[in-house]
């Protein structure tokens, strides 16, 4: 019977519009694409080691039986957060550090200190030099090439600035009586070690290293990867010499690397840096220098607002201090010391 008699088919009802026309769904309606990214509550904690042309070694399993390496990648929501040596990262995939394998970083832990430098004095960049250092060893040579105060003094306000305890070692003492170099440092609550050839104190520097994670710096040519290298065997860093023509040394370590330090004693972190030849304080907050001396900073809440704690500094209660005889000895040399990186510091402009 045709329809045209008016019985109506069951399946088809002319009225029905989901089976006369394709109805397409409402586009308000779609659930949106989520930006949310996986929990990964499976992570491992790792140590970025070093980085190498986009892969990092991260070392999984730290002070347990299953401690060891493995290479790994950077997550796509990490493109923009730096990733560098001395990091805790959080690790996804692939962990077993067999050859050809390849993790995921997909996090990083909250870091204890940054230790930063920018191009030049002007350069409000910042380039992140390592993470989560609490020591920072100088290294300067007595001679060859010649002791720069002023380039420590940028060591000394960057270390400060992070909240990084720095120490001071002075290699090729057999050339050079540094004397007259350490005695610009009076004052300063700084740990100092002498070195000559052949005649390292590696115990006494080994003994500073236990329990925490050291970053190395040092101009070019000072000895920097000589100490690493005596320090720990298997570091192998690449040594070189100073240039008689112009005395600067020459660019051996290339890239930042953390290697362990172990002794009877126990064991930490040594941090080799490459060599430089300047140190930028463009990202540097002037009163992180004065906070990391405790007795002075607690007089100069009598200072001023805006008072640079310098000698020709009007109304500063640390000159007035200074003046009355109320630090004696010992706080007036460390007074001269600070405002001395407090210079180094105002000099940048």
């Amino acid at each position: 019977m045709s329809w045209l008699d008016g019985d109506e088919d069951d399946d088809f009802d002319e009225f029905d519009d989901e089976a006369r026309f394709k109805v397409r769904p409402n586009p308000k309606a779609n659930r949106p694409r989520t930006k949310r990214r996986p929990a990964h509550e499976d992570a491992e904690i790792g140590r970025v080691l070093g980085v190498d042309r986009g892969r990092y070694a991260v070392l999984v399993g730290e002070n347990t039986p299953d401690e060891h390496a493995i290479t790994a990648a950077r997550a796509r929501e990490l493109r923009r957060t730096p990733i560098v040596t001395g990091d805790l990262a959080r690790v996804v995939g692939d962990t077993s550090g067999d050859e050809g394998t390849l993790g995921r970083i997909v996090g990083i832990v909250e870091r204890s200190s940054l230790l930063r430098r920018s191009a030049d004095d002007t350069d409000q960049v910042e380039r992140v030099i390592v993470a989560n250092a609490d020591q920072m060893l100088i290294v300067v040579a007595a001679a060859d090439p010649e002791p720069r105060e002023r380039l420590v003094d940028r060591y000394l306000v960057a270390a400060l600035d992070a909240g990084i305890r720095p120490l001071l070692v002075v290699t090729k003492t057999d050339l050079a009586d540094p004397s007259a170099f350490l005695s610009h440092f009076d004052g300063l609550d700084l740990q100092v070690f002498t070195s000559a050839r052949n005649v390292m104190p590696l115990d006494e520097i080994g003994a500073a290293l236990i329990g925490h994670s050291t970053v190395f710096v040092g101009h070019s040519g000072v000895g920097k990867s000589t100490l690493v290298n005596a320090l720990v065997p298997s570091a192998h860093r690449a040594t070189g010499h100073v240039n008689q023509v112009t005395g600067r040394g020459r660019h051996t370590s290339s890239s930042t690397v953390s290697l362990r330090y172990r002794s009877p004693e126990g064991s930490g972190w040594v941090i080799d840096t490459p060599g430089v030849r300047s140190f930028g304080l463009g990202h540097v907050n002037p009163e992180n220098i004065l906070a990391a001396f405790t007795e002075l900073a607690e007089i100069a809440e009598d200072c001023p607002r805006g008072c640079t704690h310098l000698p020709d500094a009007a109304d500063c209660a640390l000159n007035d201090a200074l003046a009355n005889g109320e630090l004696g000895e010992t706080g007036a040399a460390r007074l001269d010391s600070v405002q001395r990186l407090l210079q180094t510091f105002g000099d940048r402009r």
